[in-house]
């Protein structure tokens, strides 16, 4: 039998077939979209139309391989870009371009979240999370505030995965794992927050989607696109989830002891946890996984973003830019970057900007700069992988997925930096293959994710990296000098506060004591 998964992104959409018996990826296909252009700064937004799009011609691409093995499809599973905010109307038509996770538009909303709910600590004795600028929240007071025309239209709010979910069955749903990421959602009883959503709109939790399990399927393909793509007609579709909780069980994270981190257009670290890890300082986000768990998360707005922008300011290939960074000392000679190239989300600086600190006639090389921008968006993973820890989220090793996790030098980095063995999948494409994993346990509960996962899911050994003592001594020493430097240019209540009292946290060992 096959599954599809499907990935919807920031910057492109790919989907796979996989093959549930052997576990190979038996076709796959990508399709590239823009940003909208010309937009104010900070503004971040996609026509829902585009994902559309992309899905038909890479489904049909993709079944195109599968030829006559079509027949062998049981099921779909679909992840998105989390928090992107598609509002429409009561004919479930878009009213105007969705409002992606990296749009920082929304600060002023957020401060009147924190105004009404006694700040950072409130919302997380409410909700579990804070409310950033990235989350889904601010973004629906936001329409409400700045364009009340579209906001009277308001009918139904989804989440990327979601809107694609309806056009592939014609049903509306959400499940737990990306709805955690709207901050409307209560992390700990997985339900809408009453309160939450009332103060933006009394009638507000009407217009969002009944939220249900992650763990089963939410429709059968409609019958219209069954024909057209060859499919049988109990095609079944899984409830599908966000792309960080998708990335997770794709790289088999879906038991204690592993971590996975993302090296893409953002930076995210993320771990499974039986119970609810809240993080007094905001800086962890606590949602829930797609299998029905917690998956407490780092996320951080510029990993290639900054490394793509240091790489073509020098004309460089991506060989090009590994070799000058290869052949610069750890340390970059004391050049040391800080990432907030389009504000940053873990610490939360919206309108933070990035620097180059500690030049001299030395360092001031286009080889020390590639090598700095590799260390800095690295150790601004780190300081949230040093949250995790605090929390009682103790890792064997790290997975790395995402394009910065194909260069051996970053794997090497990493393992440096974050001072525990990383490893790649031999799939590549974690987040789709996550998805097609979770539509399998959908087409066959017999098995639960985490066995699907434990059967699908290798690791490459040969991509294996143990990080070296003496380099990972040196970048706690950076690390540190890294914070210290974030915190002496944006005034200090700008930063969370990394030993907040552990009044209100929630760690795993003492969840489970509870219990």
């Amino acid at each position: 039998m096959i599954t599809l998964g499907v990935d919807c992104g920031t910057q492109g959409l790919k989907t796979i077939a996989l093959d549930l018996e052997t576990g190979d990826v038996l076709a796959s296909a990508s399709r590239a979209y823009p940003l909208l252009e010309g937009l104010p700064p900070g503004s971040a937004e996609q026509d829902p139309a585009v994902w559309v799009a992309a899905l038909e011609e890479t489904l049909s691409e993709v079944l195109g391989h599968l030829g006559s093995r079509r027949s062998a499809v049981c099921g779909i599973g679909v992840a998105g870009q989390q928090h992107g905010f598609v509002p429409l109307d009561a004919g479930h038509r878009v009213i105007r371009p969705a409002k992606l996770w990296c749009d920082t538009t929304t600060t002023e909303e957020c401060h009147l979240f924190a105004e009404a709910f006694d700040g950072t600590e409130g919302l997380l004795e409410k909700i579990g999370v804070d409310i950033l600028p990235g989350y889904t929240a601010p973004k629906v007071l936001w329409l409400k505030r700045r364009e009340p025309e579209n906001y009277a239209r308001l009918a139904q709010i989804l989440l990327p995965h979601d809107y694609l979910n309806l056009y592939l069955g014609g049903i509306a749903r959400m499940e737990y794992g990306d709805a955690s990421g709207t901050a409307l959602f209560d992390i700990r009883q997985r339900r809408w927050h009453p309160e939450v959503c009332s103060f933006i709109d009394p009638e507000l939790e009407a217009k969002l989607p009944l939220p249900s399990s992650s763990c089963g399927p939410i429709a059968t393909l409609r019958r219209d696109l069954a024909r057209k793509w060859g499919l049988p007609p109990q095609t079944i579709l899984s409830a599908g989830g966000g792309d960080n909780m998708m990335g997770a069980i794709g790289t088999g994270n879906t038991r204690s002891g592993r971590i996975t981190a993302s090296l893409g257009t953002s930076g995210t670290l993320l771990a499974y946890s039986p119970v609810p890890v809240v993080d007094p300082s905001g800086e962890i986000a606590a949602f829930c996984d797609s299998t029905d768990a917690w998956l407490p998360l780092l996320c951080t707005m510029n990993v290639t973003v900054a490394t793509e922008r240091a790489r073509a300011l020098f004309g460089w290939s991506h060989e090009a830019f590994d070799q000058a960074a290869a052949a610069t000392d750890p340390g970059a000679d004391g050049l040391l970057f800080l990432p907030y190239l389009q504000g940053e989300r873990t610490p939360n600086l919206p309108d933070a900007h990035g620097s180059l600190h500690g030049m001299n006639p030395g360092n001031f090389t286009s080889g020390h700069i590639a090598r700095a921008v590799l260390e800095g968006v690295t150790l601004g993973m780190a300081w949230g992988l040093g949250r995790l820890r605090a929390l009682g989220i103790q890792g064997e090793e790290i997975r790395l997925i995402g394009g910065g996790s194909k260069s051996p030098l970053w794997r090497a980095l990493c393992a440096d930096v974050f001072g525990l063995p990383t490893v790649t999948t031999c799939n590549p494409e974690g987040v789709a293959l996550g998805a097609a994993i979770q539509a399998a346990a959908a087409c066959y509960p017999e098995k639960t994710i985490d066995e699907w996962a434990g059967t699908l899911v290798k690791t490459s050994e040969a991509s294996r990296v143990l990080p070296n003592l003496e380099r990972h001594s040196l970048y706690q020493r950076l690390l540190e000098n890294f914070r210290q430097l974030t915190l002496s240019l944006y005034p200090p209540g700008r930063v969370p506060v990394a030993n907040a009292s552990p009044i209100k946290s929630t760690r795993i060992d003492d969840a489970r004591a509870a219990k």
